[in-house]
């Protein structure tokens, strides 16, 4: 799949479900969260959620006083329907509509947060594409938080392949680029009541 079937599988995707119906519905992003807490990420700092879509971690960040924000999707769809829920809000976040495989970063960021982008990227070309920019745009002694499926997670999500990763695999993955802090593995229930198993990990750019 190509970046411009990709876009036109998510625009449909954003343009026919309800937020609360979808796989990777989460009204409290507990996990991604409590990483912004371990690796004590300033309220000040330029942060960016990659494929953040219409998720509500932008607007957990808002209420816990998170300044500069960026949510980064390839749907405009997905960006518009959290734009119309934040309502004046959404002028406090920076949107951005790019393909993360493509995406030049104009800035670095404190933190690179990406939950279940990565694990899409089923060419090992995308995977280069999307660490380079990562390290283009993460600062200097900036982290990096990526969010995949495990090893014992679905093989499909919304109709797409996907690439999973046990906590070694992401680690070696990143690896030399970025050094891993923390990483865990996590059940997150879906709305239909299944649960999917997810490696997370926190890195420190190297």
């Amino acid at each position: 799949m190509n970046k411009q079937e990709r876009k036109r599988h998510w625009e449909e995707i954003y343009n026919t479900k309800p937020l609360e119906t979808v796989s990777w519905y989460q009204p409290v992003p507990e996990v991604s969260l409590e990483l912004f807490s371990i690796l004590q990420i300033s309220r000040e700092a330029p942060v960016i959620d990659v494929g953040g879509g219409d998720s509500l971690l932008a607007d957990h960040l808002l209420d816990l006083g998170y300044t500069d924000i960026t949510v980064l999707d390839i749907s405009g769809a997905a960006i518009d329907r959290a734009k119309k829920r934040l309502g004046e809000r959404a002028q406090r976040i920076h949107w951005i509509e790019a393909d993360a495989t493509s995406f030049i970063p104009e800035r670095p960021y404190a933190l690179w947060h990406d939950r279940a982008v990565f694990h899409f990227l089923t060419e090992p070309e995308q995977r280069t594409a999307y660490i380079r920019n990562a390290v283009s745009g993460i600062q200097d002694e900036g982290h990096l938080v990526v969010g995949t499926f495990s090893d014992q997670g679905p093989l499909k999500c919304s109709g797409l392949e996907v690439q999973r990763y046990s906590i070694a695999e992401l680690q070696h993955q990143m690896s030399p680029f970025f050094k891993p802090l923390r990483c865990l593995n996590v059940g997150h229930s879906t709305p239909s009541g299944s649960v999917q198993d997810f490696t997370f990990c926190a890195f420190a750019r190297s």
